[in-house]
């Protein structure tokens, strides 16, 4: 299970998504996430399936790697739709002793389970394809303007970078843990929920000691190189952008505009 999550890995490989500028995967994220929450209608939704099926396209990276991440957000998935199956008042469609469904909430949980699927294969995407160190150079460069208002930008883009790549590390040492543990008999798969969450209570401990043992020794590697924030650093690859970036801004507009008539019209 462990392995399935996605979230903050990099997958190398050689794509038009993979060249383009992070500042450009940043915005057309964003505007991605701003498009599912403005459209409520499947014919809204079909359009923004057919433009993240696009974009997985043109990133070359296996559907089946995208796409094994949303086995860690199952549980979550299932308690969406069914709160927003059994919970929405409505017409009533089916009535099992006293649970009803009713057809606003069938069409709210599959809305539901749509844009959860959509919002998290697309910032997936993003993670997927956009190392770490670019992700920070991108973050800075947009939030650059607050820079003004004294908003220590560089200091909260590296801290974003650095917690997105830290995700996969600590799910490989939880990992680890986990099999020195069964390796000692403990047990985490059988018995009910409860017993199967309490089994995990001893990995915790263990866990937030490496997490801060790491965080110990990222902080004096800082020190012994002299970091001392951004005030002054240069870049090894300045961020500019090329005709290709100019062109995926333009698509993530005519896309947003479509959705926002989309939106209105239906």
């Amino acid at each position: 299970m462990l392995r399935d999550i996605t979230l903050g890995q990099y997958y190398q490989t050689d794509s038009l998504i993979h060249r383009l500028d992070p500042r450009v995967k940043l915005v057309s994220t964003l505007v991605f996430i701003i498009s599912l929450f403005v459209v409520d209608n499947y014919l809204g939704y079909l359009l923004a399936t057919i433009y993240l099926i696009t974009m997985i396209k043109l990133s070359n990276v296996p559907v089946k790697f995208i796409f094994r991440g949303m086995k860690s957000i199952v549980f979550l998935l299932l308690i969406t739709v069914i709160f927003n199956l059994f919970l929405t008042p409505g017409t009533p469609l089916i009535t099992i002793w006293k649970i009803t469904i009713t057809y606003e909430g069938l069409r709210f949980a599959s809305m539901m389970a749509i844009r959860l699927i959509l919002l998290i294969t697309g910032s997936t995407i993003m993670t997927l394809t956009t190392t770490p160190n670019t992700l920070t150079d991108g973050l800075e460069k947009l939030m650059s303007p607050l820079k003004r208002f004294r908003v220590p930008v560089h200091e909260i883009s590296m801290m974003m970078s650095i917690a997105l790549r830290f995700i996969p590390i600590l799910l490989e040492e939880t990992d680890k843990i986990m099999k020195a543990q069964m390796a000692r008999c403990a047990d985490f798969e059988s018995g009910s929920v409860m017993n199967r969450a309490k089994a995990l209570v001893p990995l915790l401990v263990p866990l937030f000691i490496s997490a801060f043992r790491r965080a110990n020794d990222l902080a004096m590697a800082m020190e012994a190189r002299c970091y001392r924030g951004g005030e002054g650093r240069t870049k090894m690859k300045p961020l500019i952008y090329q005709g290709i970036d100019r062109i995926a801004y333009a698509v993530i507009l005519i896309y947003f505009v479509l959705c926002i008539l989309i939106g209105r019209l239906f």
